[in-house]
């Protein structure tokens, strides 16, 4: 099945990441990661924008209100809701200027994980870490590359992890006690196809992926068939994540990083499309 994706704003992020919809926020968050800005959806379809910092990687909700910023090499938490609201840092997480944090999620007991790479992609510079409720960080994947999207199954047993440089979507088992094990690959993807970069399940399990370079969305079903694909006028595809009120729409965040806008003119927008199943909540960290 092709589903054609269409634009939901002008091309406004130099390189837009990491889209996520809280009812709590009442739309859609993403970020304009190397600006360090969070963007915000309104319901009249504009965007406002905040800076965070040097970077901005990821934004989620908290369970006890308010959101939580990856930055550059620290976290940042909001104790409210709005955009706008200040925010505090909990530390640097580490030294080196030339690692800095890149997407991550939570998983279903509150738990939230933060990815890292080299600024200049060195294979194996990057982890992907648990952060532990003070924000230390635990390696709990070393040696990555550049670590990207992370969502668990329906019933919260299964975690999908991408590391772009393997060109693959791993699968691993978890327990609340147990955590992650078992890392294994899910679906491999061909080079001439793209590359593996930020990933959603639906509530059917099936793991929707965003190809970098590739200009689509591909859904794997739970065994890892590809049964799906989202086509866009653009070549780096970045994230999704469902959203909407019945969570029915997928959003699709792109780049205009190095990218000739006379050839791809809306790199950089947001995009939507309509895929036909609903997507889960967001999964909140307990930070």
């Amino acid at each position: 099945m092709t589903i054609a994706a269409y634009t939901v704003t002008d091309p406004i992020a130099e390189h837009g990441e990491g889209p996520v919809w809280s009812s709590r926020w009442g739309g859609l968050r993403w970020v304009d990661m190397l600006a360090g800005d969070v963007l915000a959806l309104d319901a009249d379809g504009g965007v406002r924008r905040r800076h965070a910092g040097a970077l901005a990687a990821v934004v989620r909700p908290r369970v006890s209100g308010g959101y939580v910023v990856a930055a550059e090499r620290e976290l940042l938490l909001s104790d409210s809701d709005d955009l706008d609201a200040p925010l505090r840092s909990l530390g640097e997480a580490w030294t080196d200027p030339a690692i800095r944090m890149n997407e991550g999620g939570c998983d279903p007991d509150g738990r939230f994980y933060i990815g890292s790479m080299a600024y200049d992609a060195t294979p194996g510079r990057g982890s992907f870490y648990m952060a532990g409720p003070g924000g230390e960080l635990r390696v709990v994947l070393p040696e990555v590359t550049i670590s990207n999207g992370f969502d668990f199954s329906p019933d919260g047993s299964l975690a999908y992890y991408a590391d772009t440089g393997t060109g693959r979507v791993d699968v691993l088992d978890y327990t609340p006690d147990g955590g992650l094990s078992g890392r294994r690959p899910f679906a491999v993807i061909d080079p001439a196809q793209g590359a593996p970069d930020g990933l959603t399940v639906d509530a059917e399990g099936g793991v929707w992926v965003a190809l970098w370079q590739g200009g689509a969305v591909h859904r794997y079903d739970a065994g890892g068939r590809l049964d799906a694909v989202v086509t866009l006028p653009v070549r780096k595809v970045t994230a999704v994540a469902f959203g909407g009120d019945g969570l029915d729409r997928l959003f699709v965040t792109t780049s205009a990083l190095d990218v000739d806008r006379g050839e791809q003119p809306a790199a950089g927008a947001l995009f939507a499309a309509d895929p036909g199943v609903r997507g889960r909540p967001v999964l909140p960290a307990d930070l």
